[in-house]
């Protein structure tokens, strides 16, 4: 089992360092993708992380890097395309609007992801997934579909259920860590997903932090808040910890 290293909370704490994965060109459906896979040994357990309504920046590097030195592998899955990185709010709500309209679409990208991830060299047998905000949405998304993982997290992640959907095929935990503050994701839904969770009998955490708003831990932004990342992080690296052999 790993332990978290002090190296690994201090690090949330430091600019961004140089970065030694490699982007990864593969393509979906005759598109053209680019994910960010970084290595820390050939049998390390692998994170699959989803990226956040800018697209794969280098905020999810940075997190690669932080588990990375963990003692993980992963592979940032990309759910734009190439070249795709928007940087005005209309073209991210644009980008994100189309995979919410498109499920089938989404899970055929977070397979898709997954694939190239075990092409890499990551060990698909013992994953877990876990994205921010837009990304968390997603990662729910494929514990909907039953995409094959030890647990599912989210962090400030979008946490309402599609009309026809439910955990059913979920084999796995939810773990969902959100801002009390959060403006755009109400505790309505929190709640609404604790009810939907229980229901089913998926076995589940889901901590809210005081005075967290919605990006609580996207470093240098005015939403940052170092409290609520530095427990999220901690309890996600001891979750790791406990599902990773």
């Amino acid at each position: 089992m790993r332990k978290l290293t002090t190296l690994g909370l201090f690090s949330i704490l430091l600019p961004f360092s140089a970065i030694s994965g490699e982007n990864v060109t593969y393509q979906v459906d005759g598109m053209d993708y680019e994910g960010y896979w970084s290595e820390a040994s050939d049998q390390a357990p692998l994170v699959l992380l989803i990226h956040d309504w800018d697209g794969l920046t280098d905020y999810e590097k940075k997190r690669s890097e932080m588990l990375n030195e963990l003692g993980y592998n992963v592979f940032a899955i990309d759910l734009f395309g190439k070249g795709i990185r928007p940087t005005e709010v209309k073209d991210k709500k644009q980008h994100t609007g189309e995979l919410y309209k498109d499920r089938e679409k989404m899970r055929a990208l977070l397979n898709a992801g997954a694939m190239e991830a075990k092409r890499l060299g990551g060990n698909l047998d013992n994953n877990v997934m876990m994205g921010y905000c837009f990304g968390g949405a997603a990662v729910l998304e494929a514990a909907r579909a039953g995409i094959p993982s030890k647990a599912y997290v989210t962090f400030h992640g979008g946490l309402s259920t599609p009309k026809g959907q439910d955990y059913s095929q979920t084999k796995a935990p939810v773990v969902v860590f959100h801002g009390t503050a959060d403006a755009m994701i109400s505790m309505h839904d929190f709640g609404s997903l604790a009810a939907q969770l229980e229901s089913t009998k998926v076995p589940h955490e889901m901590i809210t932090y005081s005075g967290a708003p919605h990006a609580f831990t996207v470093f240098g932004s005015n939403n940052y808040q170092h409290e609520a990342d530095q427990k999220s992080w901690q309890r996600f690296t001891q979750l790791l910890s406990s599902v990773s052999r």
